[in-house]
C-alpha cells in the first residue's frame, strides 16, 4: 500500500500494481478485479488483499474498458491494435481483429453478445462470443462513440463524447440520439442506475447527467468545474460512484442528485475507472500506477 486517507465519510488506500497506465477496471466472475494496463498493453487481476498478477497482450495494443462476458471471460477494446479482446480467468487470451476503428467501450448486452463503440468510424459494434462481428453506423459524422451499457430497456446506450449527446441502440440496430442541453459538455463514463435510469459525466462541463429510457435529461454541476469527470459506476444503496480525473477526487451521486467528493490522498494518481468490487468497496484505477480502494462510512454508507 502506497498511501491511504480518511475523512468522515470515506477511507481511500493505494495500491501500487505493476505494468503502466492503470486504466478501466471491473469485478470478474471469479471474485477478483481485472483492470487493464493501457501503456504496457496488459491486463491485470487483483484479489483484494492478495498479489496483483499481469498477462501480456502486443505492447501496442493499448486495452482500454474491460467488462464481463456472458461466457464467464473477460472481454476488453484494444484501442491502439483495433482489435477485441477476450481473456478467460486463468489468463488464456485471444483477439479478434476488426477495421482501423479506435474501439474503446465494451458493455455485455441482453442478448448473449459483447457491444462496442468504434470511436474512429462513428458505428457502434457487436461481437458473438464465437467473434462474429456486426456493425451498425451511426447518423452523424465525427461523433466519437465513447462508454456503452446496457439499459433496463433491452438497448444499448452510448456516450457521443464529440456530438454532445446520449446514443440509444436497440438490439436491431436502430439508432436514437439525444442531444445534452450543456454545449459541449463531451460526454465520456456511462453506466445503468439503480433507478432505472441511465447516468452519465460530462467531462468538459463538469457535471453529472441523468438520462430517462424516455429521454428526459437532467445535468448535476459539480462544485468544482475543472474536474473533469471521467467514469462511473453503481455503487451501494442510491449512490453512484465517478471519477474526477482531473480534480483528483472520487466523487458520489444519490439518484436524488446530492453531490459529494473525496480528495485522493497522491496528487497527480490521474482516476480513470470506477467499479464495486468483490468486497463491497468502490475500486478505482489510477493511471499514475495504482488502484484505489473506496470505503464508504458513516452517513455516506446509508
Amino acid at each position: 500500500m502506497s498511501a491511504a486517507g480518511e475523512n468522515a465519510e470515506v477511507s481511500v488506500e493505494e495500491y501500487p500494481v505493476p505494468g503502466a497506465g492503470p486504466y478501466a477496471i471491473t469485478t470478474g466472475p471469479d471474485g477478483a478485479l481485472w483492470f487493464t494496463l493501457v501503456h504496457s498493453g496488459q491486463i491485470g487481476r487483483l484479489v483484494p488483499g492478495g498479489t496483483p498478477t499481469v498477462h501480456d497482450l502486443d505492447p501496442d495494443a493499448g486495452p482500454t474498458v474491460i467488462v464481463t462476458g456472458p461466457d464467464g471471460a473477460l472481454w476488453f477494446t484494444e484501442y491502439r491494435a483495433h482489435r477485441i479482446g477476450r481473456i478467460t480467468t486463468g489468463g488464456t487470451v485471444t483477439g479478434f481483429a476488426l477495421g482501423e476503428c479506435g474501439p474503446f467501450g465494451i458493455a455485455a448486452g441482453p442478448d448473449g453478445a459483447l457491444w462496442f463503440t468504434e470511436t474512429a468510424a462513428d458505428r457502434i459494434g457487436r461481437i458473438t462470443t464465437d467473434g462474429t462481428v456486426t456493425e451498425f453506423p451511426l447518423p452523424t459524422a465525427g461523433a466519437f462513440p465513447s462508454a456503452i451499457t446496457a439499459g433496463p430497456d433491452r438497448a444499448l446506450w452510448f456516450t457521443l463524447n464529440q456530438a454532445n449527446a446520449i446514443g440509444r441502440i436497440d438490439l436491431d440496430g436502430a439508432v436514437t440520439v439525444h442531444p445534452l442541453p450543456t454545449e459541449a459538455a463531451a460526454p465520456v463514463g456511462l453506466t445503468a442506475g439503480p433507478d432505472g435510469a441511465l447516468w452519465f459525466v460530462e467531462i468538459a462541463a463538469g457535471q453529472i447527467g441523468r438520462i430517462t429510457t424516455g429521454g428526459r435529461i437532467t445535468e448535476y454541476p459539480l462544485a468544482d468545474r475543472a474536474g473533469r469527470p471521467h467514469a462511473i459506476t453503481a455503487g451501494p444503496g442510491d449512490r453512484l460512484w465517478f471519477t474526477e480525473w482531473g480534480g483528483n477526487r472520487v466523487g458520489s451521486v444519490t439518484t436524488g442528485g446530492v453531490l459529494t467528493s473525496h480528495d485522493l490522498p497522491t496528487a497527480g494518481a490521474e482516476p480513470h475507472g470506477i467499479t464495486l468490487g468483490p468486497d463491497g468497496a468502490l475500486w478505482t484505477a489510477l493511471e499514475f500506477g495504482a488502484l484505489a480502494r473506496i470505503t464508504p462510512h458513516g452517513k455516506e454508507n446509508r
